[in-house]
């Protein structure tokens, strides 16, 4: 990798910029971690290739010290500096508050964009059709019942819904902005009015000019920083362009961008789930004969025998053959697999990836199958696209045919996962089927790394990018996140440490239970017996459970007297859950939230909030999951133990999350509880508990007879 490429004034536009931070943000306070993490952003980003993993606890400033660090080397190199977040808070936060905030203190000017997916915007061909009036109000245009946009009668507060978002697009007073819609938007309407990239035909379009999506898209180009999610962005880099590379097709070229991706923990899975397909038999069969239809209009309307090389006759041919097909693959699924009776959600998974010789057959032919179907159907919908009077009818075919083919896609990408040859020396795929409850089949694959994906797409392409989080390591191990996302052998990785005096703000707690978690109703009891003497209920408390019957269980041991201080996970939405929480904290009553693993990780309870954060047992991921069960399979043949290697370190790490929630601030204090013991008698307990943050320790022992 060539070397830094910092020159003398980016440094010092760095510098100058933390300084005024230093004087002009209210309340700063100077964090050698926060001029560590500056330093480190810019060496990172200012190297051709550049890259590195940063773990910032909570209180370093990172958004900060990424912002002052990033846009000064992207300015300087000419470049866009791209921020991928996992969550829509954090996009907000940065785009309403951080980087506005950045800009004002530091004295400078720059465009700034978030850029979102196509489906957070109005689509005005769809609204037009949607809320036109007479029989386009039904949408079938002429083209039988089958093209109907409303699938059943619409709903008074739908029309009204429709005719609120039509005349406030046409008069202006809204931007299509889905997200700041004039009105709450039934899924039913949301799902009319909005389209996905195969139902959109680009400058084709009679109304691209004033398209909100493409008019988001020009202000992404125009925009120094541009902030978006991680799917987004990771939807962009795996879309191939013309010349052979990845990505630059929705936001900035990979090569022209430093990318820093915020909340990074979350960054192997959502790759992972990437590259992950699946598809319902039944639910691919039944739309070919619609499929079918749209097909013979296109050829009507273009008045021609032949698109794509074939006849109309032949095609439906091979609608009908691929109807066929998925019968007979479900036709053997269940010939080789018979769920139990008592299994609620049926599942089985090939050992190592390996599916009977039979499935793989079948698939292959699937995939030949569903890849000519495809170039057909691409060509048919070409030539409606490029029809100069098509009119309303055309546009509402470009859009079904757009939509088959998303869909004849996502199969295409399960048979050729299924047909594929694993190599021999990485991880295979993880391929599985599922039953619903109508006793239909699901062929599933996927991935088990995000590492060969962000190689490819990410590390191979990007100009430069830096990954942060509050948790990457496990007590600083980055190991396994650096094999996860395919970290390059020379990236910089980094612990900070963290701004807080954690040995007297805060300690941690391990009560002696006479029961482990692996005898699951003893130990609901037993914690629940905790709970119900250990825990202030006249303060803000949070406690987390790894599953909802255990919480459920927990809840019904409790006396009524403490139910009703808690409030609990799926009773409300969790925005309400927390406001209502805030607001008895406020009132001098005590509260107490109860939550899963998204209660865990993004919760911001500052102060009174949050004074005891108990986890009820170790974070240990599902063992039935088919991604990390064939994983863990793997790592086994390959002599290795899953559990150490990816196990552990993961539940360290969402443990480290959790204890995240208590501290947020200097003023904070507070004690971690923690309900497993078996991080005193399991010998890798021992390691977890060495991971864990400097907090003051209170580990009880049984008592001597």
């Amino acid at each position: 990798m060539p070397g830094i490429m910092l020159d003398d004034a980016t440094k010092d536009a760095i510098r100058a910029a933390y300084a005024k931070l230093k004087t002009g943000l209210p309340g700063f306070r100077t964090r050698r971690a926060q001029g560590q993490m500056v330093a480190e952003v810019a060496k990172a980003l200012a190297t051709p290739g550049g890259a590195a993993a940063i773990e910032a606890p909570t209180g370093t400033g990172k958004s900060m010290a990424y912002l002052i660090a990033g846009h000064a080397v992207a300015r300087a190199q000419g470049r866009k500096l791209l921020i991928a977040s996992a969550t829509v808070a954090l996009q907000e936060q940065l785009v309403r508050r951080d980087i506005p905030q950045y800009l004002e203190v530091c004295g400078l000017e720059a465009k700034v964009a978030l850029a979102k997916g196509r489906q957070r915007y109005v689509c005005p061909r769809d609204l037009r059709m949607a809320s036109a009036g007479g029989d386009d109000a039904q949408g079938s245009l002429g083209l039988g019942e089958d093209m109907a946009l409303w699938s059943r009668p619409p709903r008074d507060e739908e029309n009204r819904a429709l005719e609120t978002l039509a005349n406030t697009f046409q008069a202006g007073s809204w931007d299509g902005d889905m997200d700041a819609a004039p009105t709450e938007v039934p899924e039913m309407v949301r799902r009319m009015v909005t389209t996905s990239a195969g139902g959109c035909t680009g400058r084709r379009c009679a109304h691209f000019h004033h398209c909100p999506f493409f008019a988001a898209r020009r202000d992404v180009a125009d925009a120094e920083i541009v902030v978006a999610n991680q799917d987004l962005v990771l939807s962009d880099l795996t879309m191939p362009r013309e010349d052979d590379a990845w990505g630059g097709v929705i936001l900035p070229r990979p090569d022209d961008t430093l990318y820093v991706f915020d909340e990074a923990h979350h960054l192997p899975s959502k790759a992972v789930e990437r590259g992950a397909s699946h598809t319902h038999l039944a639910h691919a069969a039944n739309p070919l004969s619609r499929l079918d239809r749209h097909v013979r209009s296109a050829y009507s309307h273009c008045e021609k025998e032949r698109l794509g090389g074939m006849h109309y006759e032949r095609g439906s041919e091979l609608l009908a053959t691929l109807g066929d097909s998925l019968t007979a693959m479900e036709r053997e699924v269940k010939l080789h697999w018979t769920p139990g009776a008592h299994e609620i959600e049926p599942q089985w998974r090939a050992s190592l990836g390996d599916l009977p010789a039979a499935w793989i057959a079948q698939a292959q032919s699937l995939m030949l199958q569903t890849s000519e179907i495809v170039r057909w159907v691409r060509a048919v919908r070409g030539a409606v696209v490029e029809l100069e009077q098509g009119g309303p009818a055309a546009e509402l075919l470009a859009r079904e045919l757009g939509m088959a083919l998303e869909r004849l896609g996502h199969q295409l990408a399960t048979w050729t996962a299924w047909s594929a040859d694993d190599p021999a020396d990485q991880p295979p795929l993880a391929r599985w089927v599922t039953m619903d409850g109508e006793q239909q089949v699901i062929c599933h694959a996927s991935s088990v790394s995000a590492a060969l994906l962000l190689r490819e797409v990410l590390w191979e392409n990007a100009a430069a990018a830096v990954l942060t989080s509050a948790t990457l390591s496990a007590g600083g191990q980055f190991r396994g996140y650096a094999d996860a996302v395919g970290l390059p052998d020379d990236a910089l990785t980094l612990s900070l440490p963290s701004p807080f005096d954690l040995t007297r703000q805060a300690r941690l707690e391990v009560p002696h239970l006479s029961t482990l978690p692996d005898d699951r109703d003893a130990h609901a009891e037993a914690v629940a017996h905790w709970l119900e003497d250990g825990l202030d209920w006249d303060s803000g408390n949070l406690v987390l459970f790894t599953s909802r019957r255990k919480m459920q269980r927990v809840l019904q041991l409790l006396p009524i007297d403490k139910i009703r201080r808690i409030r609990a996970q799926d009773s409300k939405a969790k925005s309400q859950l927390v406001a209502d929480h805030a607001e008895a904290i406020a009132a001098g009553h005590g509260s107490t939230l109860f939550g899963l693993a998204s209660f865990g990780e993004g919760l911001d309870l500052p102060g009174k909030l949050c004074e005891t954060v108990v986890v009820t047992q170790l974070p240990f991921a599902v063992p039935t999951d088919p991604v990390g069960a064939t994983y863990a399979e793997w790592l086994e043949a390959q002599g290795r133990n899953p559990f150490l290697e990816v196990s552990v370190p993961e539940a360290t790490r969402l443990l480290i999350q959790y204890c995240g929630r208590l501290i947020r601030s200097e003023d904070d204090s507070g004690r971690i509880v923690l309900l497993d013991r078996r991080v005193i008698v399991r010998r890798y307990g021992q390691r977890m508990l060495a991971a864990l943050p400097p907090f003051a320790r209170v580990i009880e022992r049984p008592a001597v007879a």
